[in-house]
């Protein structure tokens, strides 16, 4: 009989003697695998397929394809789902669910045989949810994405989901769009599968892969249904063999200077504000911190060089065909650490050497940028003294610097009660306000920050304004919008004691968001001010609002914060 008895997770559990390693062996014998395979290193394929979830509907095809890899590079290769959380789908928000998705990942790579791990990523929140657990668990990983939809097309038109979605939306509420175009469009605007194709949130994060080292060259703008999306899946398969036979940890690639560069790279590309959020988390379960004045010193210094929507022109099959992520990260190589550690066994500066820019207009050099700095700011104040976050890249730019009377609303509900309301006293001067929309609020902290102009004003050809929320919104969404402001008011932060009325101010040059509300007056409403009432007492959503942190430590639960890694033989014990 062959011996199992390897110094490895595998090993170690199909080794076992007695009843428990007759047992294991038996059991993998009936699905038709033998000691052959079980002397392989197992490697875990965690798949966030799902029906319900358009973005990752072809992952059963990567699989295969990594499958394919694993076996020819000597492993063994295992499939196992995880939650899949689409964000078009699952109600109030995946956010709600990232947190237990990576619960979810990070158990079942502890809990099972495993000597490393693929996970096969797409959805804006499946991502940050896979690295969270990965690096929680610390066995050799690599993180795989699906890659984006092709471009919608509409009578010569080049569409993007969702960026378009709203647009097109905020014109048809407005009347210039008739029914029939509307829902013409609807039929050309997501033609395959594949997350997102503009700059949003799952193009961002997928794209900070490459950038964090965890992702092979490639893995950020390929399309969905390129073959070459296939082939660096197989690719994938065989460099993860060799990464869990070396025994090369996720902590030993995301490094508080793996971090850095994909702070970098978000930068330049004009990325989704909810890498705020994603990024500190994934960190925080390395014991590494990630202040939100970092972000402000990184965008300070880093030129916007990827004229991408919602923020440019182009979308994610265009950057591909551009030179793709690795050209973006060639040029950023003077601001980002080159040398540091990636899954391909090569540094970052050796996996871009031999990139270059094939559209100049669509991925700018570094010596002739979009814009001098990057397309974030955080802002401070005493509106949100724990930060917020505001994309200025995609904001109207006369309103970067503003002044204007609030108009408040107290939650969603109030906000879809009044918002078309002929009636409501509103300008395009004001300052729209939306409350009780963030972690513990939400709860789950939703994407309605980009929530809409009043009917009235969109009927007068008004298309943007400052609009200020504890809330998130999509990276695929564009507007003068101020986000994550903390503390959330849920919890009493002072956005809790905005009134309708209220001057507040917003200053991007100098990063500043300021209520213009003596202190005498703020301390008579704090004294008024009660907590509202928790939307649930039970279950998952109850331990949510139990245990999350604010959106400056990345929405965490306080009590999986910090690194416990698994021992290269550990099996589980409780």
């Amino acid at each position: 009989m062959t011996n199992h008895s390897n110094a490895s997770r595998s090993g170690t559990f199909f080794g076992e003697s007695g009843v428990a390693g007759f047992t294991h062996r038996a059991f993998l014998k009936s699905m038709g695998f033998d000691d052959a395979d079980m002397a392989r290193p197992v490697i875990g394929i965690c798949n966030t397929y799902s029906e319900l979830n358009n973005c990752n509907v072809h992952l059963r095809d990567l699989a295969e394809a990594v499958k394919r890899g694993v076996w020819q590079a000597g492993g063994f290769p295992l499939e196992f789902p995880t939650i899949s959380l689409g964000e078009i789908f699952l109600n109030p928000t995946s956010m709600l669910w990232r947190n237990l998705a990576a619960m979810d990942t990070e158990e079942m790579i502890r809990a099972q045989p495993l000597d490393g791990v693929i996970l096969l990523v797409n959805c804006d929140k499946t991502t940050p949810a896979a690295l969270m657990g990965a690096a929680s668990a610390d066995l050799p990983a690599i993180v795989v994405s699906g890659g984006p939809m092709l471009n919608g097309h509409y009578k010569g038109q080049i569409l993007g989901a969702c960026t378009d979605c709203r647009r097109l939306t905020a014109e048809f509420n407005a009347g210039t769009l008739d029914k029939a175009t509307y829902r013409e469009i609807e039929d050309g605007i997501v033609r395959s599968p594949g997350h997102c194709m503009v700059m949003g949130t799952a193009s961002t994060m997928n794209s900070m892969l490459e950038a964090l080292g965890i992702g092979l060259p490639g893995t950020g703008a390929i399309p969905a249904v390129d073959a070459r999306r296939l082939r660096l899946a197989e690719h994938a398969g065989r460099r993860i063999v060799e990464l869990a036979k070396d025994g090369v940890r996720p902590s030993q690639i995301l490094t508080r200077q793996a971090f850095e560069n994909a702070i970098t790279l978000l930068c330049a590309l004009g990325g989704s504000t909810n890498a705020v959020v994603h990024l500190p988390a994934i960190a925080g379960r390395l014991d590494i911190e990630l202040p939100l004045d970092l972000f402000n010193e990184i965008s300070g210094r880093t030129p916007l060089l990827a004229n991408m929507r919602p923020s440019g022109k182009y979308q994610m099959e265009d950057l591909h065909y551009a030179g793709g992520i690795p050209a973006v990260l060639k040029q950023l190589l003077p601001l980002l650490h080159g040398d540091a550690l990636t899954v391909t066994g090569k540094t970052l500066a050796e996996n871009v050497a031999n990139a270059r820019i094939e559209n100049p207009d669509v991925i700018r050099s570094f010596a002739d940028p979009i814009q001098p700095e990057g397309g974030l700011t955080i802002l401070r104040g005493n509106l949100a003294p724990d930060g917020a976050v505001i994309k200025h890249a995609a904001a109207s730019p006369k309103l970067l610097h503003h002044r204007g009377r609030a108009v408040v609303f107290a939650d969603m509900d109030d906000l879809q009660a009044r918002i078309n309301d002929p009636d409501l006293d509103v300008t395009a001067d004001d300052v729209l306000v939306l409350k009780h929309v963030g972690p513990v609020g939400g709860p789950g902290m939703p994407e309605v920050g980009n929530f809409p102009i009043p009917g009235k004003l969109l009927r007068q050809g008004v298309r943007d304004m400052v609009r200020i929320s504890d809330a998130r919104m999509s990276g695929t969404a564009f507007g003068t919008i101020v986000l994550h402001v903390a503390p959330e008011s849920a919890i009493g932060g002072p956005l809790a004691l905005v009134e309708s009325g209220d001057a507040i101010e917003l200053d991007v040059p100098n990063r500043r968001i300021h209520l213009h509300v003596d202190d005498i007056e703020l301390a008579r409403r704090r004294a008024r001010w009660q907590p509202p009432a928790q939307k649930t007492t039970r279950g998952y959503t109850k331990l949510f609002i139990d245990h999350v942190m604010q959106a400056p430590d990345g929405c965490d639960f306080d009590f999986l914060r910090g690194s416990d890694p698994v021992h290269p033989t550990e099996q589980p014990k409780f």
